[in-house]
């Protein structure tokens, strides 16, 4: 119900009420639906702000008039309430919020300052505490790239902990003056802790000061006729050199920066986010949001902001294309700098991103485009009442009946929705050598929870007649009056572009060979098959790893825990001697010699 004069006097009664404190607050309507979730450094000034009707949007007088009830939460800073107001969003996905699907992860370097000889490492995942991190890096190249540097210029040790401990002779790494040494005692702890120091400062862009000093060591051991030292410190000031040269000149002097531009173009916005890392470009990436409805740039870009940098770690500057409202907040809450520019060399750089969103958007727009053609042919081929909005292609794997799964990949107009993928394990042991039962547990418990949002408008089966067959028995329980069901086989020879294709009630036939409609639906099957693959590899290789350590006596799941926190794999532990796996906590000297004969039979 739309009330605006209600929803503002609403509103003005909340004002009264609202704590003058950090925190989230709720929007919500009368039928008590979360409409909108805020942030604000001050509740109540945020709230009033609402009330000036005239100053806001007509998406959001549009929101103000169907507000009947406000709700707010408390929180002890800024970046506990940008935490909270993320949380809620995906949780509740109101209304007026401008939702984002953040489900990129990118590598970081990782050094663990508490190690006595730290190693530099690629990371995925969430940041613990006792770690020092640097990044993001675009892509697992980047961070290669940055690996590669760091063994050249300052010679860390790369090799894993298990390793490390039981070696006393240097690695070919360090015969090619790619590591120190430290497991052989070729460096000390203080010397090593130096390169430790160099890397961190290297890594937050501060190469002219190494330079400097690597030169005036590599002056004071020609001074004291430590030539062999000397050549070392040469050969680490030319690789330096050789970085700087390569560098990005417009990149210089950007220590620690994303660069974040916006586009919007036939109702999609672009978001693209250029890495700056120590005067690097750590490569760039895009992010594409379906317009939210009368939702302005600055609008969208905040609600980005909010929600990568809740993620990822912010960097100590963010230079982006339109001017925030809720600037200061970010700021405060990030621990970061957030900039726009009208002219000069950074100005550029945000152009560029702009000019890089706005490509991303044509290109995204160029597949969908071709995407439709091959959904309105299907629709054609297929006799199907609608073009297809959501297919649904399922698949089975197994190992002779061992660690069977099956798969559902999900295809929409806009390609894969890999957030919609499921993946089936085979409950029943009696059926998992046989494909039919197999499928019919898969679907009969996919459509158990089959709700009309989630609805798909084909299913898409590998599989001949008889798997099509087969499907319409399981289901013909169900309502499948607005569902098409489409069996793909083998062609002549198994040749792909061959294909039979099969529906209920007609005739069987092939599409036209090498056709683009043909090809996207081999697309279609083959990525079934490899994500129904992939998770049975993964499953076959979880448990093998499961048993190894689960068949040895005297070792639980805490001592299980335990031992993958301390070496990180099961092959560490296999690797490790006696006397490093007694120092696991809550492991006995015996059982640290029941874990290692268990291993060595």
């Amino acid at each position: 119900m739309f009330d605006l004069k209600l929803g503002l006097n609403i509103l003005k009664n909340n004002v009264k009420i609202a704590p003058e404190a950090p925190g989230v607050y709720r929007m919500l309507n009368e039928n008590n639906e979360v409409l909108y979730v805020g942030k604000a450094k001050n509740i109540k000034k945020r709230i009033i702000a609402y009330t000036r009707i005239d100053q806001l949007s007509i998406r959001l007088q549009r929101m103000v008039a169907e507000v009947r009830k406000m709700e707010f939460i408390i929180v002890e800073n800024e970046n506990r309430a940008l935490v909270v107001e993320n949380e809620l969003i995906k949780k509740l996905h109101p209304k007026y919020n401008i939702l984002l699907k953040d489900d990129k992860s990118y590598p970081h370097l990782m050094l663990n300052l508490h190690d006595e000889y730290p190693a530099l490492r690629k990371f995925r995942g969430n940041r613990g505490d006792d770690c020092r991190y640097f990044g993001p890096y675009a892509s697992a190249t980047a961070v290669n790239e940055v690996m590669d540097v760091i063994q050249k210029v300052f010679m860390l040790r790369s090799c894993r902990d298990n390793v490390f401990k039981n070696r006393e002779r240097p690695c070919l790494l360090y015969q090619i003056k790619r590591c120190s040494g430290p497991c052989s005692g070729k460096i000390s702890r203080e010397e090593y802790a130096e390169l430790v120091k160099e890397v961190v400062s290297f890594l937050e862009g501060k190469n002219t000061t190494i330079q400097q000093e690597l030169s005036e060591k590599m002056q004071a051991a020609a001074e004291a006729e430590n030539f062999e030292q000397a050549i070392v410190l040469r050969e680490r000031i030319k690789a330096l050199t050789g970085i700087q040269t390569h560098a990005n000149l417009e990149y210089a002097g950007l220590k620690s920066v994303d660069i974040i531009g916006i586009a919007l173009k036939d109702g999609w916005f672009c978001i693209e986010i250029f890495f700056i890392r120590g005067g690097q470009n750590c490569g760039n990436a895009p992010y594409f949001i379906k317009q939210t409805e009368e939702a302005d740039g600055s609008e969208v870009l905040e609600a980005f902001l909010s929600n990568f940098y809740t993620n990822h770690l912010p960097p100590k500057e963010i230079f982006v294309s339109e001017a925030l409202e809720n600037k200061d907040f970010l700021e405060d809450a990030l621990s970061t700098k957030i900039s726009t520019f009208s002219k000069g060399n950074k100005y550029k750089l945000i152009e560029n991103a702009k000019k890089n969103a706005l490509a991303a958007i044509e290109r995204r727009l160029a597949e969908n485009k071709s995407i439709r053609a091959n959904l309105e042919e299907m629709q054609q081929y297929f006799d199907l009442p609608t073009i297809p909005q959501r297919i649904e292609i399922y698949d089975n794997s197994h190992n002779q009946g061992s660690y069977a799964v099956g798969a559902m990949v999900v295809a929409t107009p806009e390609g894969f929705d890999k957030k919609s993928y499921r993946t089936f394990n085979i409950k029943d042991p009696t059926i998992t050598n046989d494909d039919f039962a197999m499928m019919k547990e898969v679907l009969k418990r996919r459509f158990d929870r089959m709700s009309e949002e989630n609805r798909p408008d084909v299913i898409l089966l590998d599989g001949g007649l008889g798997q099509l067959h087969a499907v319409h028995e399981i289901l013909k329980d169900y309502d499948l009056s607005k569902i098409s069901i489409i069996a793909i086989s083998k062609g002549p020879d198994r040749n792909a572009g061959k294909e039979f294709y099969h529906q209920l009630g007609k005739e069987s036939f092939a599409l036209p060979y090498r056709s683009a409609i043909a090809f996207y639906l081999q697309t279609l099957r083959d990525e079934a098959h490899r994500f129904a693959i992939g998770t049975h590899r993964k499953k076959r290789a979880k448990s093998m790893i499961k048993s190894s350590l689960d068949e040895i006596e005297g070792i639980g799941p805490k001592r299980k825990r335990e031992l993958l926190n301390h070496f990180g794999s099961v092959a560490a532990v296999k690797d490790a001697s006696i006397e490093d796996i007694a120092k696991v906590a809550g492991i006995s000297k015996k059982t640290a010699e029941n874990i290692y004969n268990c291993f060595h039979k």
